[in-house]
Protein backbone atom coordinates (compact mmCIF):
# COMPACT_ATOMS: atom_id res chain seq x y z
CA UNK A 1 0.00 0.00 0.00
CA UNK A 2 1.78 3.41 -0.78
CA UNK A 3 2.61 5.40 1.76
CA UNK A 4 0.70 8.95 1.73
CA UNK A 5 3.03 12.21 0.84
CA UNK A 6 2.42 13.62 4.43
CA UNK A 7 3.92 9.87 6.00
CA UNK A 8 6.77 9.84 4.18
CA UNK A 9 7.81 13.48 4.28
CA UNK A 10 7.86 12.34 7.74
CA UNK A 11 9.86 9.66 7.51
CA UNK A 12 12.09 11.05 5.13
CA UNK A 13 12.58 13.15 8.44
CA UNK A 14 13.28 10.72 10.94
CA UNK A 15 15.29 8.61 8.76
CA UNK A 16 17.74 12.31 8.33
CA UNK A 17 17.88 13.01 12.27
CA UNK A 18 19.05 9.12 12.36
CA UNK A 19 21.68 9.48 10.17
CA UNK A 20 23.23 12.75 11.59
CA UNK A 21 22.99 11.12 15.41
CA UNK A 22 24.89 8.39 13.64
CA UNK A 23 27.36 10.28 11.76
CA UNK A 24 28.32 12.06 15.00
CA UNK A 25 28.75 9.51 17.17
CA UNK A 26 30.33 7.16 14.82
CA UNK A 27 32.76 9.82 14.05
CA UNK A 28 33.42 11.80 17.68
CA UNK A 29 32.29 9.20 20.30
CA UNK A 30 32.66 5.53 18.95
CA UNK A 31 35.32 5.35 16.15
CA UNK A 32 36.34 1.81 16.62
CA UNK A 33 33.07 0.43 17.72
CA UNK A 34 30.35 1.91 14.95
CA UNK A 35 32.79 3.72 12.33
CA UNK A 36 31.67 2.62 8.82
CA UNK A 37 30.63 3.88 5.17
CA UNK A 38 27.43 5.11 4.96
CA UNK A 39 24.98 3.85 1.83
CA UNK A 40 21.84 5.29 0.69
CA UNK A 41 19.08 3.91 -1.73
CA UNK A 42 15.59 4.77 -2.13
CA UNK A 43 12.43 2.09 -1.76
CA UNK A 44 9.84 1.50 -4.38
CA UNK A 45 7.26 4.00 -2.40
CA UNK A 46 9.74 6.61 -2.64
CA UNK A 47 11.37 6.45 0.87
CA UNK A 48 14.96 7.45 1.40
CA UNK A 49 16.97 4.73 3.73
CA UNK A 50 20.39 5.20 4.77
CA UNK A 51 22.37 2.48 6.18
CA UNK A 52 25.88 1.20 6.87
CA UNK A 53 25.19 -2.71 5.66
CA UNK A 54 23.81 -1.87 2.13
CA UNK A 55 23.29 -6.43 1.78
CA UNK A 56 20.34 -7.19 -0.41
CA UNK A 57 18.96 -3.68 -0.54
CA UNK A 58 22.36 -2.56 -2.96
CA UNK A 59 22.27 1.07 -2.41
CA UNK A 60 25.24 3.53 -3.46
CA UNK A 61 27.83 4.58 -1.21
CA UNK A 62 26.73 8.03 0.26
CA UNK A 63 29.64 9.08 2.95
CA UNK A 64 32.66 6.75 3.50
CA UNK A 65 33.46 6.68 7.18
CA UNK A 66 34.76 9.41 9.29
CA UNK A 67 38.31 8.71 10.16
CA UNK A 68 39.34 8.20 14.08
CA UNK A 69 39.42 11.36 16.23
CA UNK A 70 42.54 13.38 17.08
CA UNK A 71 43.57 15.06 20.63
CA UNK A 72 42.54 18.50 21.51
CA UNK A 73 39.31 18.87 19.20
CA UNK A 74 42.26 19.35 16.34
CA UNK A 75 41.74 17.26 12.92
CA UNK A 76 43.88 15.81 11.21
CA UNK A 77 44.23 16.06 6.66
CA UNK A 78 41.91 13.06 6.65
CA UNK A 79 39.10 14.58 8.98
CA UNK A 80 39.64 17.73 7.37
CA UNK A 81 38.72 16.72 4.19
CA UNK A 82 35.81 14.21 5.66
CA UNK A 83 34.26 17.22 7.46
CA UNK A 84 34.86 19.59 3.93
CA UNK A 85 32.71 16.14 2.35
CA UNK A 86 30.38 16.46 4.55
CA UNK A 87 29.81 20.01 3.96
CA UNK A 88 29.76 19.67 0.13
CA UNK A 89 27.25 16.88 0.32
CA UNK A 90 25.04 18.84 2.91
CA UNK A 91 24.88 22.02 0.84
CA UNK A 92 24.15 19.95 -2.06
CA UNK A 93 20.68 18.82 0.41
CA UNK A 94 19.89 22.41 0.57
CA UNK A 95 20.97 23.35 -2.91
CA UNK A 96 23.72 25.60 -2.04
CA UNK A 97 26.85 25.56 -4.03
CA UNK A 98 29.41 23.60 -1.67
CA UNK A 99 31.75 25.83 -2.75
CA UNK A 100 30.29 29.01 -0.95
CA UNK A 101 30.09 27.14 2.34
CA UNK A 102 33.61 25.67 2.20
CA UNK A 103 34.35 29.17 1.64
CA UNK A 104 32.34 30.38 4.70
CA UNK A 105 33.97 27.73 6.56
CA UNK A 106 37.76 28.98 5.65
CA UNK A 107 37.25 32.79 6.43
CA UNK A 108 35.39 31.86 9.76
CA UNK A 109 37.21 29.53 11.14
CA UNK A 110 39.90 28.17 9.08
CA UNK A 111 38.31 24.59 9.67
CA UNK A 112 38.81 24.81 13.77
CA UNK A 113 36.29 23.18 15.19
CA UNK A 114 36.67 24.66 18.69
CA UNK A 115 37.28 28.05 17.08
CA UNK A 116 35.61 31.29 19.34
CA UNK A 117 35.43 34.65 18.20
CA UNK A 118 36.14 37.87 20.66
CA UNK A 119 32.29 38.34 20.06
CA UNK A 120 31.56 34.66 21.04
CA UNK A 121 30.87 33.13 18.07
CA UNK A 122 31.49 29.33 17.88
CA UNK A 123 32.71 26.44 15.93
CA UNK A 124 33.75 25.58 12.38
CA UNK A 125 30.96 28.57 10.85
CA UNK A 126 30.91 30.38 13.86
CA UNK A 127 27.77 30.87 15.12
CA UNK A 128 26.95 33.34 17.43
CA UNK A 129 24.99 31.80 20.56
CA UNK A 130 21.36 33.18 19.40
CA UNK A 131 22.06 31.78 16.18
CA UNK A 132 22.89 28.32 16.82
CA UNK A 133 19.38 28.07 18.99
CA UNK A 134 17.26 29.25 16.20
CA UNK A 135 18.99 27.00 13.96
CA UNK A 136 18.48 24.11 16.92
CA UNK A 137 22.54 23.42 17.27
CA UNK A 138 22.81 22.42 20.61
CA UNK A 139 26.49 21.61 20.59
CA UNK A 140 28.18 24.40 18.32
CA UNK A 141 31.75 22.98 18.69
CA UNK A 142 30.34 19.56 17.00
CA UNK A 143 31.15 19.68 13.40
CA UNK A 144 28.49 18.13 12.00
CA UNK A 145 25.89 20.36 14.08
CA UNK A 146 27.93 23.73 13.49
CA UNK A 147 28.00 23.05 9.32
CA UNK A 148 24.35 22.11 9.42
CA UNK A 149 23.09 25.21 11.41
CA UNK A 150 25.95 27.20 9.25
CA UNK A 151 24.18 25.90 6.23
CA UNK A 152 20.84 26.21 7.22
CA UNK A 153 21.41 30.04 8.28
CA UNK A 154 22.92 30.82 5.04
CA UNK A 155 20.19 29.67 2.96
CA UNK A 156 17.88 31.87 5.41
CA UNK A 157 20.09 35.01 4.72
CA UNK A 158 20.05 34.14 0.79
CA UNK A 159 16.01 33.88 1.10
CA UNK A 160 16.17 37.29 2.92
CA UNK A 161 18.06 38.91 0.59
CA UNK A 162 16.34 37.61 -2.52
CA UNK A 163 19.17 35.82 -3.83
CA UNK A 164 22.01 38.60 -3.56
CA UNK A 165 25.19 36.75 -2.31
CA UNK A 166 27.05 39.37 -1.84
CA UNK A 167 24.74 41.20 0.88
CA UNK A 168 24.10 37.38 2.40
CA UNK A 169 27.98 37.01 3.26
CA UNK A 170 27.52 40.63 4.20
CA UNK A 171 24.74 39.61 7.27
CA UNK A 172 26.22 36.18 7.77
CA UNK A 173 29.22 38.43 9.05
CA UNK A 174 27.73 41.77 10.40
CA UNK A 175 23.94 40.83 10.81
CA UNK A 176 20.88 40.81 8.57
CA UNK A 177 19.56 44.20 10.23
CA UNK A 178 22.90 46.12 9.22
CA UNK A 179 22.50 44.97 6.10
CA UNK A 180 18.95 45.98 5.51
CA UNK A 181 19.83 49.40 7.04
CA UNK A 182 22.61 50.66 4.62
CA UNK A 183 21.03 48.58 1.81
CA UNK A 184 23.79 46.40 1.16
CA UNK A 185 27.34 45.83 2.41
CA UNK A 186 27.43 48.08 5.42
CA UNK A 187 30.49 50.06 5.60
CA UNK A 188 32.27 48.52 8.11
CA UNK A 189 35.86 47.62 7.58
CA UNK A 190 35.90 44.30 8.67
CA UNK A 191 32.46 43.54 6.94
CA UNK A 192 33.78 44.86 4.00
CA UNK A 193 37.28 42.72 4.29
CA UNK A 194 35.20 39.55 4.97
CA UNK A 195 33.18 40.19 1.63
CA UNK A 196 36.25 40.33 -0.49
CA UNK A 197 37.69 37.44 1.80
CA UNK A 198 35.10 35.18 1.15
CA UNK A 199 34.26 35.72 -2.42
CA UNK A 200 38.17 35.05 -3.12
CA UNK A 201 37.28 31.73 -1.38
CA UNK A 202 34.12 31.26 -3.03
CA UNK A 203 36.08 31.87 -6.68
CA UNK A 204 39.08 29.59 -5.64
CA UNK A 205 36.38 26.31 -4.13
CA UNK A 206 34.36 27.20 -7.10
CA UNK A 207 37.19 26.65 -9.70
CA UNK A 208 37.80 23.38 -8.50
CA UNK A 209 34.22 21.84 -8.63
Amino acid sequence: MPIDKGKRDLLKYEITMYLRIFLIISAFLCPTVIRADIYRYVDRDGVVHFTNTPGDAGGELYLREAPKGSPRGTFSGKQEAWMMEYADRYSRAHNLSPALVKAIIKAESNGKRLAVSPKGAQGMMQLMPFTARQMNVSDPFDPVENIEGGVKYLKELLGTFGGNLLHAVAAYNAGPEAVKKYGGIPPYEETRLYVKRVMTYYRQYRSGE
